[in-house]
């Protein structure tokens, strides 16, 4: 089973140089920043690419988070929660002046009472040609890839460096035109596939669900039979939608970073559905419903295909959700996708007030 992580990782290069390496599933907002840059770039306007590329101490985020800063004012995504990003415009107006990359220090423990340093790339999103189209194909891709930040610390080195992006069909392009230096460091951070729910359900629940999962950036496919009158425009923040049966449903690519509700509220067709996903190596699979209606569900199967594979049963959570006295749809929605998190992320749910050490 998959175990999504968050890590940071050290590797001594050199003297001068180190790696600092990521993990993270923030390529929702990555998206946003990107289709922001290409607006701004066919309007001519200028844009800064910004990214928090180290941290002393602690912070509200870590290193890794990004944003974009246009030449008109406006804003895309944070690096903070709020208050660096008002002095990230002013320090980038300097980008937009002369087209030079910057290396911003901001001391939280001065300004905001964090316990840390943020050291924050500021550079002129120019990217390479042919830049646009290819994260466009990573995207559809569905696979991993790469960004390596450039940057120092020392005064020296202050306005040098820039930011690349390494796709998985081995092209790279740059950020902005810059030279690397032996003496920059380099933070280097994985970007997963967008996370994916595949909802198998077209009630009034499946509508609540979808508008939460798109809300948190997830690409969200709702399944339905055949003879299912609805559409995709029912169902506000899907990317797809697709009446075939559950055949059709067993011959979906279902990857690592997929999820599938079944929440048809109907025992027939949750089991139709439920048996077609049987062979596939999923992480989370989620049922609607008491305990004995989960069991009555497993026993058909049992019964009709012989054993089940240990991947399989563990994949399965039924009832779904975490216990969080959800009652509305809107509330079941969100005790779903905090259990997929959970899962995904291999957290046990705790009230942070009752978690030792750091929260992240």
């Amino acid at each position: 089973m998959l175990v999504p992580v968050i890590a940071c990782i050290f590797n001594r290069c050199n003297e001068d140089q180190f790696t600092f390496i990521h993990l993270t599933y923030m390529l929702h907002e990555l998206n946003e920043i990107i289709e922001n840059a290409r607006e701004a770039q066919k309007r001519g306007l200028k844009s800064a690419f910004v990214s928090v590329v180290a941290l002393n101490g602690s912070s509200y985020r870590r290193p890794g988070v990004r944003m974009l800063v246009r030449e008109d004012g406006k804003m895309v995504g944070a690096v903070s929660g709020g208050c660096v990003e008002k002095e990230v415009l002013k320090q980038a107006q300097s980008v937009f002046a002369d087209g030079r990359p910057k290396l911003m220090m901001y001391d939280g423990r001065v300004r905001l009472g964090c316990e840390g340093i943020l050291y924050i790339l500021i550079e002129p999103f120019m990217p390479e040609e042919g830049f646009f189209e290819a994260f466009y194909e990573q995207k559809k891709l569905r696979t991993p890839f790469s960004i390596d930040s450039y940057f120092s610390k020392e005064e020296t080195h202050r306005f040098s460096g820039g930011s690349q992006f390494n796709f998985s069909n081995q092209t790279s392009f740059k950020v902005s035109l810059f030279s690397e230096v032996d003496e920059l460091e380099v933070f280097t951070q994985k970007v997963l596939e967008a996370f994916r729910l595949i909802i198998v359900g077209s009630e009034h629940d499946a509508v609540q669900l979808t508008k939460f999962a798109a809300a948190a950036g997830w690409e969200v496919t709702l399944v339905a039979p055949p003879d299912d009158p609805k559409s995709v425009s029912n169902f506000p923040g899907a990317s797809t939608y697709l009446g075939i049966d559950e055949k059709a449903f067993g011959q979906l690519s279902f990857d690592p970073q997929t999820a599938v509700v079944l929440m048809a509220h109907s025992f027939v067709k949750d089991l139709k559905y439920l048996s077609a996903l049987r062979d596939k190596k999923l992480t989370y699979i989620a049922l609607l419903g008491p305990a004995k209606r989960r069991e009555r569900l497993l026993n058909e199967l049992l019964d009709k295909y012989g054993d089940l594979s240990d991947v399989f049963l563990e994949a399965i959570h039924g009832p779904a959700g975490i216990n969080i006295g959800a009652e509305t749809a809107q509330e079941i929605a969100i005790s779903i996708m905090a259990e997929i998190l959970s899962v995904f992320r291999n957290e046990k749910p705790v009230s942070l007030k009752d978690k030792s050490g750091s929260i992240h």
